[in-house]
This record gives structure tokens, sequence and C-alpha cells, in this order.
């Protein structure tokens, strides 16, 4: 539990607290190396990551980094989840742990649901100022892309840190939720926060918390995503896309394509991309066809990789394995449903390199 002073203490610059900042660097929120693969595995900026140099304060409370450090790569993921940004949710940590450094830990009977309440607030205050940017954005705003080589499922204490996996469809739908109802739908949804310590962090009742995320579940489910294929099927679909995409193969593109199939690129008005939804399997495949001869050069490959836990491919330059594209698929009915391509370099700075 959270005292009410240190509730206080969590975020009360304004209706949700805090006044998260923008901009930073593109390493992942939390853990332990700068460049991850999952979300929640990079390392803090500076300050963060220089925590576990602090000592004791006067009153003997246990070191500040001690419940920090603990619980990091969870408040990484949750920060992910409420922004869809690696970078604005890598500040949300440097200015969690300064007020985390700044609290009276003396208060704080249950540091997690602290920090929490914290990391929700500032989150709060980011989505409503981040919401007037993206609609100045050039063209499509994804979000950042979580990318992971890795080939075996979550450890229960993997999905206890990270909670469960948010695809990027998904994390695009939530960007049409208020950002109230994104909060009480990620923390209860994702990360099984329960509405009393939702309604905390957000100033509102516990019942007017579980309407927010009764709320937003609906908003989800009319986003209109169509899904149901199991990870085998999906992956099928993916590989078949991919084959189909090298070989520049316009029949075999259509074969996969469900007829009423969206394209969605980001290239930030740095990379060139469609700049608005490609409508419909043909035009869809022939987009995909006349990228081929871009992206199927002798300096660059294509590989499979976890796109926000789903199979999804990534684009490369083989000599240093940079990442300069990532693609994710909506699967249903073994066919494509929705396409993701993030080829904005600003978005993919935080993946590690392939093969490394």
């Amino acid at each position: 539990m959270i005292s009410e002073d240190a509730a206080r203490a969590a975020g009360d610059d304004d209706t949700a607290g805090g006044t998260g900042r923008t901009g930073g660097t593109g390493g992942e929120p939390g853990g332990t190396t700068a460049r991850g693969g999952t979300a929640g595995t990079g390392t803090a900026r500076a300050g963060v990551g220089d925590t576990a140099h602090d000592t004791a304060d006067d009153t003997g409370v246990d070191r500040a980094p001690d419940a920090f450090e603990a619980n990091r790569r969870y408040l990484g993921s949750v920060a992910y989840r409420l922004l869809g940004s690696f970078t604005d949710a890598e500040d949300v940590l440097q200015d969690a742990w300064l007020r985390w450094r700044a609290a009276d830990r003396t208060a704080v009977h249950d540091p997690r649901a602290f920090l929490t309440t914290v990391v929700t607030r500032l989150c709060y205050d980011q989505l409503g100022s981040a919401r007037a940017r993206r609609e100045a954005y050039y063209g499509e705003w994804l979000p950042e892309p979580s990318v992971s080589y890795a080939s075996a499922p979550d450890s229960p204490a993997d999905l206890a840190e990270r909670g469960e996996s948010v695809s990027l469809a998904l994390l695009t739908v939530l960007e049409q939720l208020t950002p109230a109802e994104r909060a009480a739908f990620v923390l209860h949804d994702v990360f099984a926060v329960g509405f009393d310590e939702i309604a905390a962090s957000l100033d509102r009742t516990p019942d007017a918390t579980r309407q927010l995320a009764s709320r937003a579940r609906r908003r989800v489910r009319d986003g209109g995503r169509r899904t149901g294929a199991d990870p085998a099927e999906h992956r099928q679909a993916v590989e078949a896309f991919a084959a189909a995409t090298a070989r520049g193969d316009l029949q075999a593109l259509l074969e996969v394509l469900d007829p009423d199939v969206v394209w969605h690129a980001d290239g930030g008005g740095i990379v060139r991309a469609a700049a608005r939804p490609v409508l419909g399997a043909w035009n869809v495949a022939r987009l995909v066809v006349g990228l081929v001869t871009k992206w199927s050069t002798p300096d660059h490959g294509f590989g499979f990789a976890q796109v926000n836990g789903e199979p999804g491919i990534v684009w490369y330059e083989k000599a240093t394995g940079t990442v300069g594209g990532v693609v994710a698929l909506d699967v249903a009915d073994g066919r494509i449903t929705q396409a993701y391509v993030v080829v904005n370099p600003e978005k993919l700075g935080h993946i590690d390199p392939i093969g490394v």
C-alpha cells in the first residue's frame, strides 16, 4: 500500500501528476544492456543507470536503488506499453528515479505500487502532449517496435516483469484511446494491476477505473483487428510473404494477402514510405513488388524475428547487421490482414543488430 503523503509525492504537478519529458536516447527502458531486443531490456539513461552507487540514508531505509533496480524492467515495460515509444519511456524512467530519490521512503510500504503510480502519472502527462505531436507527424505514426531474436517463449518471471506481449497492431489501436482509458487497460489487462491501485494512480474511484478499462476493451475490439491465428499459422504466413517478396512474385503475394489487407508504413519523413494506408491485396502486392528492388540488394537481407511477441521480419545491412526496417504482420485465416512497416531510423536505434 502507499500512504496518502507518499501517493501525493508520486506525482502531483497536474491532475494525474508528473511532468514527463520528451526526447532521450534510443536505448530500451529498464534492464541491463544498452541495446535490447525485447521490451524492458535496455540500460536507463544517465542518472537511472547510476543508482547502484547510492548509499542508505540516515533513517536506515534500504538503499534507493534496491527497490528501483529490482522493478526497473517492469517499470520500463509499463512505460513502453503506455507510450509506444522506448525513447519517451526512458525519459519517464529517468524522472521516476529522481522522484524515488526525493520521496520519503519511510512512508512507502509497497515500493512497486508507489513506483507504478509514479510511472503511470508521468506517462499520463506524456500522452497528452504526445497526441499533439503525433497529429503533426509526417505520414502515419506507428509505435517503436520491440524486436527479439530469441525463439524460446517468455518464462513466468519474464511475464511478471514485462507483462503479456502487446503486438504492434494493438499498440497502434491503443493510440485511439484517451490517456485514462489506455492506462486502465494496460495496467489491468496487460499487467494485472488491481483497480484500487490503478484508481490511486489516476485519481479516480475504483468503479470509475473499471468503467475506463471496460470502455477501452470495447474500443480495442471496435478497432477491427481480425486475428486468431496460432503461432504456427502466423509464422507460416510470414514466411510465405517473405519468400514471395524476395522473388517479387505478385501472384504468390496475392495468395497470402487478405483481399482487404491494409499496409501501414512509418518513415517519419526521413525515409521514403507510403504516407497513407494502402488498401487492398492488389495495391499492396504491387507496392511490395516495387519495393523489392530497393530492399533486395547485395548489401541487404531479410531475417525473421519476434516483433512485439509475434513472428515478423527485419530488413538489415549485411556488413553490420544494422536493422533498417521492421515488418509486423497480422494474420487471420492463414492470410495477412494488416502490415505495419517501420523504417524511420529514429525508431530503430534501440534494436540489436541481427546476428550479434
